[in-house]
């Protein structure tokens, strides 16, 4: 085990750990935002920097503070490690730069995308982002690739975090998309064209921290606020059948894995529970899925709401709202 500090609070953690794992054990604002790691994902993280900070202290054996700010999602934590992320003025311009350098390319379509809402990168927007861009030139412009008829991909959203690589690679029988080309030209495609169509192939999806791949039959029929989202689950061959519905009335528009705080799938799913299985009769409904209270998803989703007593106000007595 080892003890490393993060923004003055001490953890033990097993060796191994890294410094975002580490933090997410503490939890709170302690923990930096990761666009890029997963944590079921081997081989992701180190793309999207934005989970950079400062170690101040590398162990209790080499006191020197390390030269440059590390991703916290692929350095490991060190007994004696001390760590500052919120607290540390030059993380935060840091933070504030590379926010400000994902969003140069990205098109200012929040107000039609599907992924509003429950989307990473607004989040970091919204803490992190300048009212106004700097950005004078033209942003990347790419020809539309149709990937098949259950996935929709927006490539000039993509941030290129390579989530749904590894989701291919790792979770499908086989992968035919990946990044083509290098630099500023490098884009999602399958370059011989091709359908994403394996029976994994939705979780590509889930994975997404932003709308460039977004669920064609969900698309432009609600707003996830709008919605209610319910644990369910159904017996399946090929997946755990575990997962939440989104619902509008007795209706279902869409079905996702289980996430958990951070935004990462619990289980992941097959492509027939996603797509196929729309009528609530094909599941077995546990109750309403739990949502982060940060979240807009969360808004106006209460449960057991208690309300002033209409007989004795006065008294200050209340009744369970039905």
């Amino acid at each position: 085990m080892v003890k490393v500090t993060i923004d003055n609070t001490t953890i033990e953690v097993e060796e191994g750990t890294t410094i975002l794992q580490a933090a997410r054990k503490i939890g709170g604002s302690v923990v930096p935002p990761a666009m890029c790691f997963y944590s079921k994902l081997e081989g992701s993280g180190g793309k999207c920097r934005t989970c950079l900070v400062k170690v101040s202290r590398t162990s209790a054996s080499d006191p020197k503070p390390m030269p440059k700010l590390v991703a916290s999602c692929s350095t490991l934590a060190q007994d004696g490690m001390v760590v500052q992320n919120t607290i540390s003025p030059e993380v935060m311009e840091t933070r504030k730069a590379i926010v400000e350098f994902l969003l140069i390319n990205h098109p200012l379509d929040c107000p039609v995308c599907d992924q509003a809402g429950e989307c990473d990168l607004q989040d970091l927007s919204f803490f992190h982002g300048l009212e106004q861009t700097r950005y004078g030139e033209a942003r990347r412009e790419f020809n539309p690739i149709d990937i098949g008829e259950k996935i929709k991909l927006h490539m000039t959203r993509c941030i290129l975090c390579y989530r749904c690589v590894y989701t291919a690679d790792q979770i499908t029988d086989k992968r035919v998309h990946g990044v083509l080309f290098r630099g500023d030209a490098a884009e999602i495609g399958t370059y011989i064209k091709n359908a994403v169509d394996n029976d994994f192939s939705g979780n590509m999806i889930d994975v997404c921290p932003v709308g460039a791949l977004t669920d064609r039959t969900f698309r432009f029929k609600s707003r996830v606020w709008f919605l209610k989202p319910m644990n369910v689950h159904r017996h399946c061959s090929k997946c755990p059948g575990k997962a939440t519905a989104w619902m509008s009335g007795n209706e279902i528009l869409r079905i996702t894995a289980r996430k958990d705080r951070y935004g990462e799938a619990e289980e992941f799913i097959c492509n027939e529970c996603r797509f196929d299985r729309k009528d609530p009769s094909d599941w077995t409904v546990e109750g309403p899925a739990k949502s982060d209270r940060h979240s807009v998803i969360s808004q106006n989703h209460y449960e057991n709401i208690r309300k002033q007593s209409i007989i004795k106000p006065l008294e200050g007595k209340t009744e369970a709202q039905e």
